[in-house]
């Protein structure tokens, strides 16, 4: 099974990779942990991409399509993948399609998912990462601000430069004239399986699942 998770930034597109990741077997690519990895490392991408990710703006096409086309060729894709945080473009839509044309990959189908921009903004601004493991959590929910839930890690939780009210909402803006014509290029090849992401984590991954099921008319067999 090959998905792209799509959708504005906050929207839960992340969270639902990880989960269906885990539940379907396949391998979750998302372009944005890759390219923060590549500027806490301070690769040349790292370096060419992190001014972009800090104000707010979209990362190259050209910087993109050579991190999705490397993972690709990865064994771990050859029976499926999750797709997060491309292609953010429709240029970048077209050149995806000619790459899975290059590589024979069949079908794919784009879950886009949806939410209130006031809500994203308010999901987004609660975010904190921790410097220590780079986990990121929802501030509100940490019971112990002091100490990180997943690493132990004491006062380690910062916000991220990309998180800030004013940079979130001008990621929202770019989403809205940049981005979403990508929206409209999947949905002229009827690939689109629209989903309401204001809902439980569990039951928006129940949603996905089923309307995959229904657009393919195949079973998809979950683990626990």
């Amino acid at each position: 099974m090959r998905i792209i998770l799509f959708g504005s930034p906050g929207v839960g597109k992340g969270t639902q990779a990880k989960i269906l990741s885990s539940k379907l077997h396949i391998p979750h690519i998302s372009t944005g942990d890759i390219l923060r990895k590549a500027v806490l490392e301070r690769t040349p991408l790292g370096i060419q991409a992190e001014q972009s990710m800090t104000n707010g703006e979209l990362v190259s096409d050209e910087i993109m399509a050579a991190i999705i086309e490397d993972k690709l060729h990865c064994k771990e894709c050859k029976s499926g993948f999750i797709l997060d945080g491309f292609p953010r473009t429709e240029a970048q839509a077209v050149d995806f399609d000619k790459l899975l044309k290059k590589l024979k990959i069949p079908d794919m189908y784009l879950v886009a998912i949806s939410a209130n921009e006031e809500e994203l903004v308010q999901r987004l601004t609660n975010r904190r990462a921790c410097n220590v493991c780079h986990n990121i959590f929802n501030y509100n929910e940490i019971k112990n601000r002091t100490k990180c839930p997943s690493c132990g890690a004491e006062n380690s939780f910062y916000q991220r430069d990309d998180d800030t009210e004013e940079v979130i909402r001008r990621r929202l803006e770019i989403y809205k004239s940049t981005t979403k014509p990508v929206l409209d290029y999947y949905e002229k090849k009827g690939k689109v399986i629209p989903i309401n992401g204001v809902a439980p984590v569990e039951e928006v991954t129940k949603n996905i699942i089923d309307a995959i099921e229904e657009r393919t008319g195949k079973k998809i067999t979950i683990s626990a």
